[in-house]
C-alpha cells in the first residue's frame, strides 16, 4: 500500500491540499512508491510566513549554536547514510553505490556549514582616519528558497539549506516532484538534530508552485539546479521580482585525450564518467575529444563500454540504473536516432536495451558515437543519458577552440602526461571547472561549484565561501570614539584607569 508524501510547514508534517497530484514510481520497476498531492496556494504562503516568523528569532541565535546544529545534523546523516541511500535508490533508480555517493557529497557540505563561525568573520581596519575605525559584519538576508532537480536528491538540497540556515536565514525547499521521498527523510533528520519550527519548510509542487515562491515578496534569495531552459526562466522571473538568484544549469562536458595520456587510466575514467549515473549528471563527460593519434583508442573504448550494463539498485554488478522516466528514455532514444540520421557513426546503440528480470524499467544501454560534428543535435544538446560522442582534432589548440565555441561551460578535463599541455589547457579554456587527469572535477565544499557562461546565471556560486556571500549581506560600520580623563569625570563615569603597582 502506498503512502502520502508529506509537506513540512511551521514544524508540522501535513498532507498537500492542492488540486494537482502525482504518483511517485520506481524507475526500474514502475511500481508506485507514494502518492503526492501538491501544496495549495495557501500552504505555500503558510510556509513562507512560518519562515519569516522564525527568522526573527533564528537570526539572533549565536553563530556557534547554529554551527552545533549542523554538527548534530551531519552526525545523524552519517548514522542514517545507508538508509537515506536506499530511499534515494528507489526514488531515482540509482545503484546503491551511486546513491551512497550522492548522500556523502551532501554530508561534506553540511560539514562545511558546521564551520560557519570562521566563514562569517567580517573585516576591520583601525584608524582609517583620526580616531575612526571601520569594520564590517556579515548578516543573514531573511527567507531563502531552493529548487532542486531529480538527479541528486540528497546532495543538491544539502548544497543549499544547511549553508543558508547556518548563515542565519530560514528556508523553503521545493524538491523535484519526481523524487520527493529523499527530501522528506533529510527534513526528518534535520528536525531530529534540533532545528526549531519554521527554520526549514518543505513544499512539494510544480512550476506554478515555483512561480508563486519566486514572486513572493518575503523571499530574498533563490537557488536552482536544473536544465538551461528552466533555469533561464527562473533567473529572469526571480531577478525581475527583485531577488538574488543563482542558477546552476545545463552542460556539455568534454574530455580532451592527448596522445601521451596513460591509456588504461584514461579509458577507465572515460567509461565511468560518460555512462555512470546513467549519464544523468550535469558534470558527466558526454564528449571525448581525441587529439592526433589518440583517436586510435576508440575501438578499445567500444570494447569497454560493451561490457558495461545497467541494472537494479541492489545488483552489485550493475554499473548504473535506469533513467528517471519513460519521457526521459524517449527523449534519449530520439536523439540517438537523430544522430544516426545526421550521419554520425553509432558504434554501440543502447536504445533497445532490456533487462529481462525488470522489463518495465526505463533502461538505456551504453551508446557510443564517432564521426560527430558540432552541427549535430547529439553534440549541441545535453542528452542526459549514457551516450558518449567521440570527436577527433589535430591539435590541442583545435580542442580548446572547439570547447570554447560552445555556449555552456560547466566542466571539462584533459588527460595528458605533459605539464605544459595541461597548463595551456587550464589557462585558455573558458570553462569553470577543469580536471587534469581527473574526469569529473567537482570541487570539495571548501571551494565553490563554479560553472561558467551558459551553465550558470547569477553572481555567486553554490557552496564554499561564495555560498556564504550569496546567503548574507555585508554591513559596514564607521565609528569614532575619543577618550580623555576630563571627559570621563565630566560625564560622571568612574575612573577606569588601572593601577598596575
Amino acid at each position: 500500500m502506498t503512502h502520502a508524501v508529506l509537506h513540512y510547514i511551521n514544524g508540522e508534517f501535513v498532507t498537500g491540499q492542492g488540486s494537482a497530484q502525482a504518483l511517485i514510481t520506481n524507475p526500474a520497476t514502475q511500481a508506485t512508491l507514494a502518492e503526492l498531492t501538491f501544496a495549495s496556494t495557501e500552504q505555500v504562503n503558510e510556509a513562507v510566513a512560518a519562515a519569516k516568523a522564525a527568522f526573527a528569532t533564528w537570526k539572533e541565535v549565536p553563530v556557534p549554536e547554529r554551527a552545533r546544529l549542523m554538527m548534530r545534523y551531519q552526525a545523524l546523516l552519517k548514522t542514517h547514510h545507508d538508509d537515506i541511500a536506499e530511499i534515494l535508490a528507489h526514488d531515482t533508480g540509482k545503484t546503491f553505490e551511486d546513491a551512497k555517493g550522492d548522500v556523502w557529497r551532501g554530508i561534506e557540505v553540511v560539514e562545511q556549514a558546521a564551520n560557519i563561525p570562521a566563514l562569517m568573520m567580517g573585516e576591520t581596519v583601525e584608524n582609517v582616519a583620526g580616531s575612526i575605525d571601520t569594520y564590517s559584519y556579515i548578516q543573514p538576508l531573511g527567507v531563502c528558497m531552493g529548487i532542486t532537480p531529480f538527479n541528486f536528491p540528497a546532495m543538491i538540497p544539502l548544497w543549499m539549506f544547511p549553508m543558508a540556515i547556518a548563515c542565519g536565514n530560514t528556508f523553503v525547499l521545493k524538491p523535484s516532484e519526481q523524487v520527493p521521498l529523499t527530501a522528506v527523510k533529510l527534513v526528518e533528520l534535520f528536525i531530529e538534530a534540533g532545528a526549531p519550527a519554521g527554520v526549514l519548510n518543505l513544499i512539494h509542487g510544480d512550476a506554478s508552485t515555483v512561480d508563486q515562491l519566486l514572486n513572493h515578496p518575503d523571499i530574498y534569495a533563490a537557488s536552482f539546479v536544473g536544465s538551461s531552459r528552466v533555469g533561464q526562466i527562473i533567473y529572469e522571473t526571480g531577478t525581475k521580482a527583485g531577488k538574488r538568484v543563482q542558477c546552476m544549469m545545463g552542460a556539455k562536458n568534454h574530455m580532451v585525450v592527448m596522445p601521451d595520456a596513460n591509456k588504461n587510466a584514461t579509458l577507465n575514467a572515460l567509461v565511468g564518467a560518460s555512462v555512470g549515473a546513467a549519464g544523468q549528471r550535469c558534470m558527466a563527460i558526454s564528449v571525448a575529444v581525441f587529439v592526433g593519434d589518440a583517436k586510435e583508442w576508440i575501438p578499445e573504448i567500444k570494447e569497454q563500454l560493451a561490457k558495461v550494463r545497467p541494472g537494479a539498485w541492489n545488483d552489485p554488478g550493475a554499473a548504473y540504473g535506469p533513467v528517471i522516466s519513460k519521457a526521459a528514455k524517449e527523449r534519449i532514444t530520439r536523439l540517438i536516432a537523430q544522430g544516426i540520421e545526421e550521419g554520425a557513426t553509432c558504434l554501440l546503440d543502447g536504445s533497445d536495451y532490456t533487462l529481462p528480470e525488470l522489463p518495465e524499467g526505463n533502461w538505456v544501454g551504453p551508446t557510443l558515437f564517432t564521426d560527430v560534428t558540432p552541427e549535430m543535435a547529439i553534440y549541441k544538446e545535453e542528452i542526459f543519458g549514457p551516450v558518449l560522442c567521440c570527436m577527433s582534432v589535430a591539435t590541442l589548440e583545435d580542442a580548446i577552440a572547439l570547447i570554447n565555441r560552445l555556449e555552456v561551460g560547466n566542466g571539462t578535463s584533459i588527460f595528458t602526461q605533459h605539464g605544459g599541455a595541461a597548463r595551456k589547457f587550464q589557462h585558455e579554456i573558458l570553462v569553470g571547472q577543469v580536471g587534469i587527469n581527473v574526469p569529473i572535477p567537482v570541487p570539495l565544499p571548501f571551494f565553490s561549484f563554479t560553472g561558467w557562461r551558459g551553465s550558470f546565471r547569477g553572481d555567486l556560486h553554490a557552496y564554499g565561501k561564495q555560498a556564504v556571500r550569496f546567503y548574507t549581506e555585508t554591513k559596514t560600520v564607521t565609528a569614532r570614539w575619543t577618550y580623555s580623563e576630563d571627559e570621563m569625570q565630566a560625564s560622571g563615569q568612574p575612573n577606569m584607569s588601572i593601577n598596575l603597582r
